[in-house]
């Protein structure tokens, strides 16, 4: 049809702009095979130009391709003029420190934004090799960087980069320094990025300053002091990286500390950016463990960890009696380290997030210790209690923890796993383990089980299709009780909570990928001695309010 011509012929044209200011012959070449076939290429020259990749408080984060709505090199050289010529606006000194994963592009992209910072005057500091997230975080406090940036995309698929930015104290403050970016910079950043010229003016300067290693042993020794010098070291680990960077820093970490080296999943043991043997590089996707806990069992390890390919996030397997191995939920991992950190007489704020476990609350509560509840990701998380009391612990119930926020303002894979370790290290010297320490928990302050309702979606009209329809038909009772109180976070956020006297549930879209999700919790007593047949009853009041959540979205 005619209006279908106009639009290929606007997009090519749009298109044309972009070849002529793209500095990567790499994805020129890529533009112009998408050109070339033309039509039957529409739909997707349509979506690379759909829009640009948003910076939002996540950074940017989308699929590596050619054109404005994807990662490359030239939606990375306006980043990174941005971001620069925002720092200078705001009258920051100092240098820009920026560290990188192992991706297809991650590299590059890192080396880009070094030579945009020297370009406009601003020292670059660039991390030695590919690293964990923590380990750039650590090094804008350590180095009293101004800012910095990570390239990496966390978990996401293959397919997948992104561009991460932290302020240091000057534009951060005591509490963001070294955290990631908050409103209102994400939105300086952005304006700043969208005023950007031509990239063919935007001046590149050289390489930058590549740090040394002391910076990484700096940080393994550090993170090693996270745990007390006392205390036992005997536990077997078994452990993987999921293909990504963070298996060189904790085994580094462990042997510092004392404990034995984890025993690695060695098709996983070294980067890959194909992530050759998952289907989605997260330790909460079904089968993306399968190799961990195999080695776990064939070496009789007592307990078995996974990092995510940036290492920020840690997940912990433990054996479940005749069942085998069972994936704690962050949930779980999160309350038994506040728990541990609490009985080493740690003392200030424990956080967490709307979406996760109230059992924090509940175990605060109980021992008077302050308390705060922020909204979903660490950039809210490390900011809690706005300073007036000290934060000594963070978690999300997404595998992120925090435990030493003076090291890692942000959440860190590689202290929780030592965290973790000197824990179940100290429960083996009582014949004792990880799950009886949940177990006492839950006799002490119900078992409040957690799951999730999360749907992909290939649209994300979808998710706000289904929002609406939650909004406009809001539950009035679930599971046979009544809807006591409902909250629509918005316009701050995109969230709405629904609690009855024994249930909650946070239903909000993914900040990160194209998912819905539905956080249940449900509260049950335990009486004497009935820890299981508590935590029965709550997994089905759990999976009969699934259905019922799934029936209001529409799903």
């Amino acid at each position: 049809m005619p209006a279908d011509t106009t639009d290929i012929d606007d997009i090519r044209a749009r298109a044309r702009r972009w070849l002529d200011d793209d500095p990567d012959p790499a994805s020129r070449a890529e533009l112009e095979a998408v050109l070339d076939r033309l039509p039957a290429s529409a739909g997707d020259l349509a979506d690379r130009f759909a829009g640009p990749l948003t910076f939002g408080t996540a950074g940017l984060r989308g699929p590596l391709r050619a054109g404005p709505n994807g990662m490359n090199l030239a939606v990375v050289t306006q980043a990174a003029a941005g971001l620069v010529g925002w720092l200078a606006d705001q009258g920051g000194a100092g240098p820009l420190v920026i560290g990188y994963d192992a991706r297809h592009g991650s590299r590059e992209f890192a080396e880009r934004t070094a030579r945009v910072a020297t370009g406009a005057g601003r020292p670059a500091l660039l991390l030695p090799r590919p690293l964990p997230t923590p380990v750039l975080a650590y090094a804008v406090r350590r180095l009293d960087a101004v800012a910095g940036v990570m390239v990496t995309a966390s978990h996401n698929p293959p397919q997948d980069n992104g561009y991460k930015v932290y302020l240091g104290a000057q534009l951060g403050g005591q509490l963001g320094a070294g955290a990631q970016i908050v409103p209102p910079a994400d939105a300086g950043i952005e304006a700043a990025i969208r005023a950007v010229g031509p990239l063919a003016e935007v001046p590149l300067g050289p390489p930058g300053q590549v740090l040394g290693d002391d910076l990484v042993s700096s940080y393994v020794e550090r993170a090693a002091a996270v745990i007390a010098p006392e205390g036992s070291r005997d536990l077997s680990v078994a452990y993987t990286p999921l293909h990504g960077v963070g298996g060189a820093v904790l085994t580094a970490a462990f042997a510092r500390a004392g404990f034995p080296v984890p025993g690695v999943v060695p098709e996983q043991a070294e980067p890959d950016p194909t992530f050759p043997t998952v289907s989605f590089p997260n330790p909460e996707e079904p089968g993306a463990v399968d190799r961990l806990i195999a080695l776990a069992d064939a070496t009789r390890a007592d307990i078995a960890i996974a990092n995510d390919p940036d290492a920020d996030r840690c997940a912990v397997a433990v054996r479940d009696g005749a069942a085998g191995w069972r994936m704690l939920r962050g949930d779980e991992v999160g309350v038994l380290l506040a728990d541990h950190l609490m009985r080493r007489g740690v003392t200030g704020l424990y956080a967490t997030t709307i979406v996760s476990s109230s059992l924090l609350r509940a175990m605060c509560a109980a021992r008077g210790l302050p308390y705060d509840e922020t909204l979903t990701g660490f950039k809210w998380i490390v900011r809690a209690g706005g300073g007036s009391d000290p934060l000594v612990f963070g978690y999300e119930e997404a595998l992120g923890y925090c435990v030493a926020p003076d090291l890692v303002r942000d959440k860190d894979g590689i202290t929780a796993a030592l965290t973790v370790a000197e824990l179940a290290a100290g429960l083996k010297t009582q014949g004792r383990t990880l799950a009886d320490r949940l177990d006492e928990l839950a006799a002490e302050f119900g078992v409040h089980h957690t799951d999730q309702l999360s749907v992909r979606v290939d649209d994300l009209k979808q998710i706000a299709d289904a929002m609406a329809r939650l909004r406009a038909s809001t539950p009035t009772s679930l599971l046979g009780h009544p809807v006591e109180t409902t909250e629509d976070l918005l316009p701050e956020a995109d969230v709405v909570i629904l609690r009855t006297p024994s249930a909650r549930v946070v239903i909000r879209p993914s900040g990160t990928e194209p998912k819905l999700k539905a956080y249940l919790e449900v509260v049950e007593p335990v009486a004497e001695g009935e820890v299981e047949a508590a935590r029965d009853r709550a997994s089905q009041a759990v999976a009969e309010l699934r259905a019922e959540i799934a029936e209001a979205l529409g799903l």
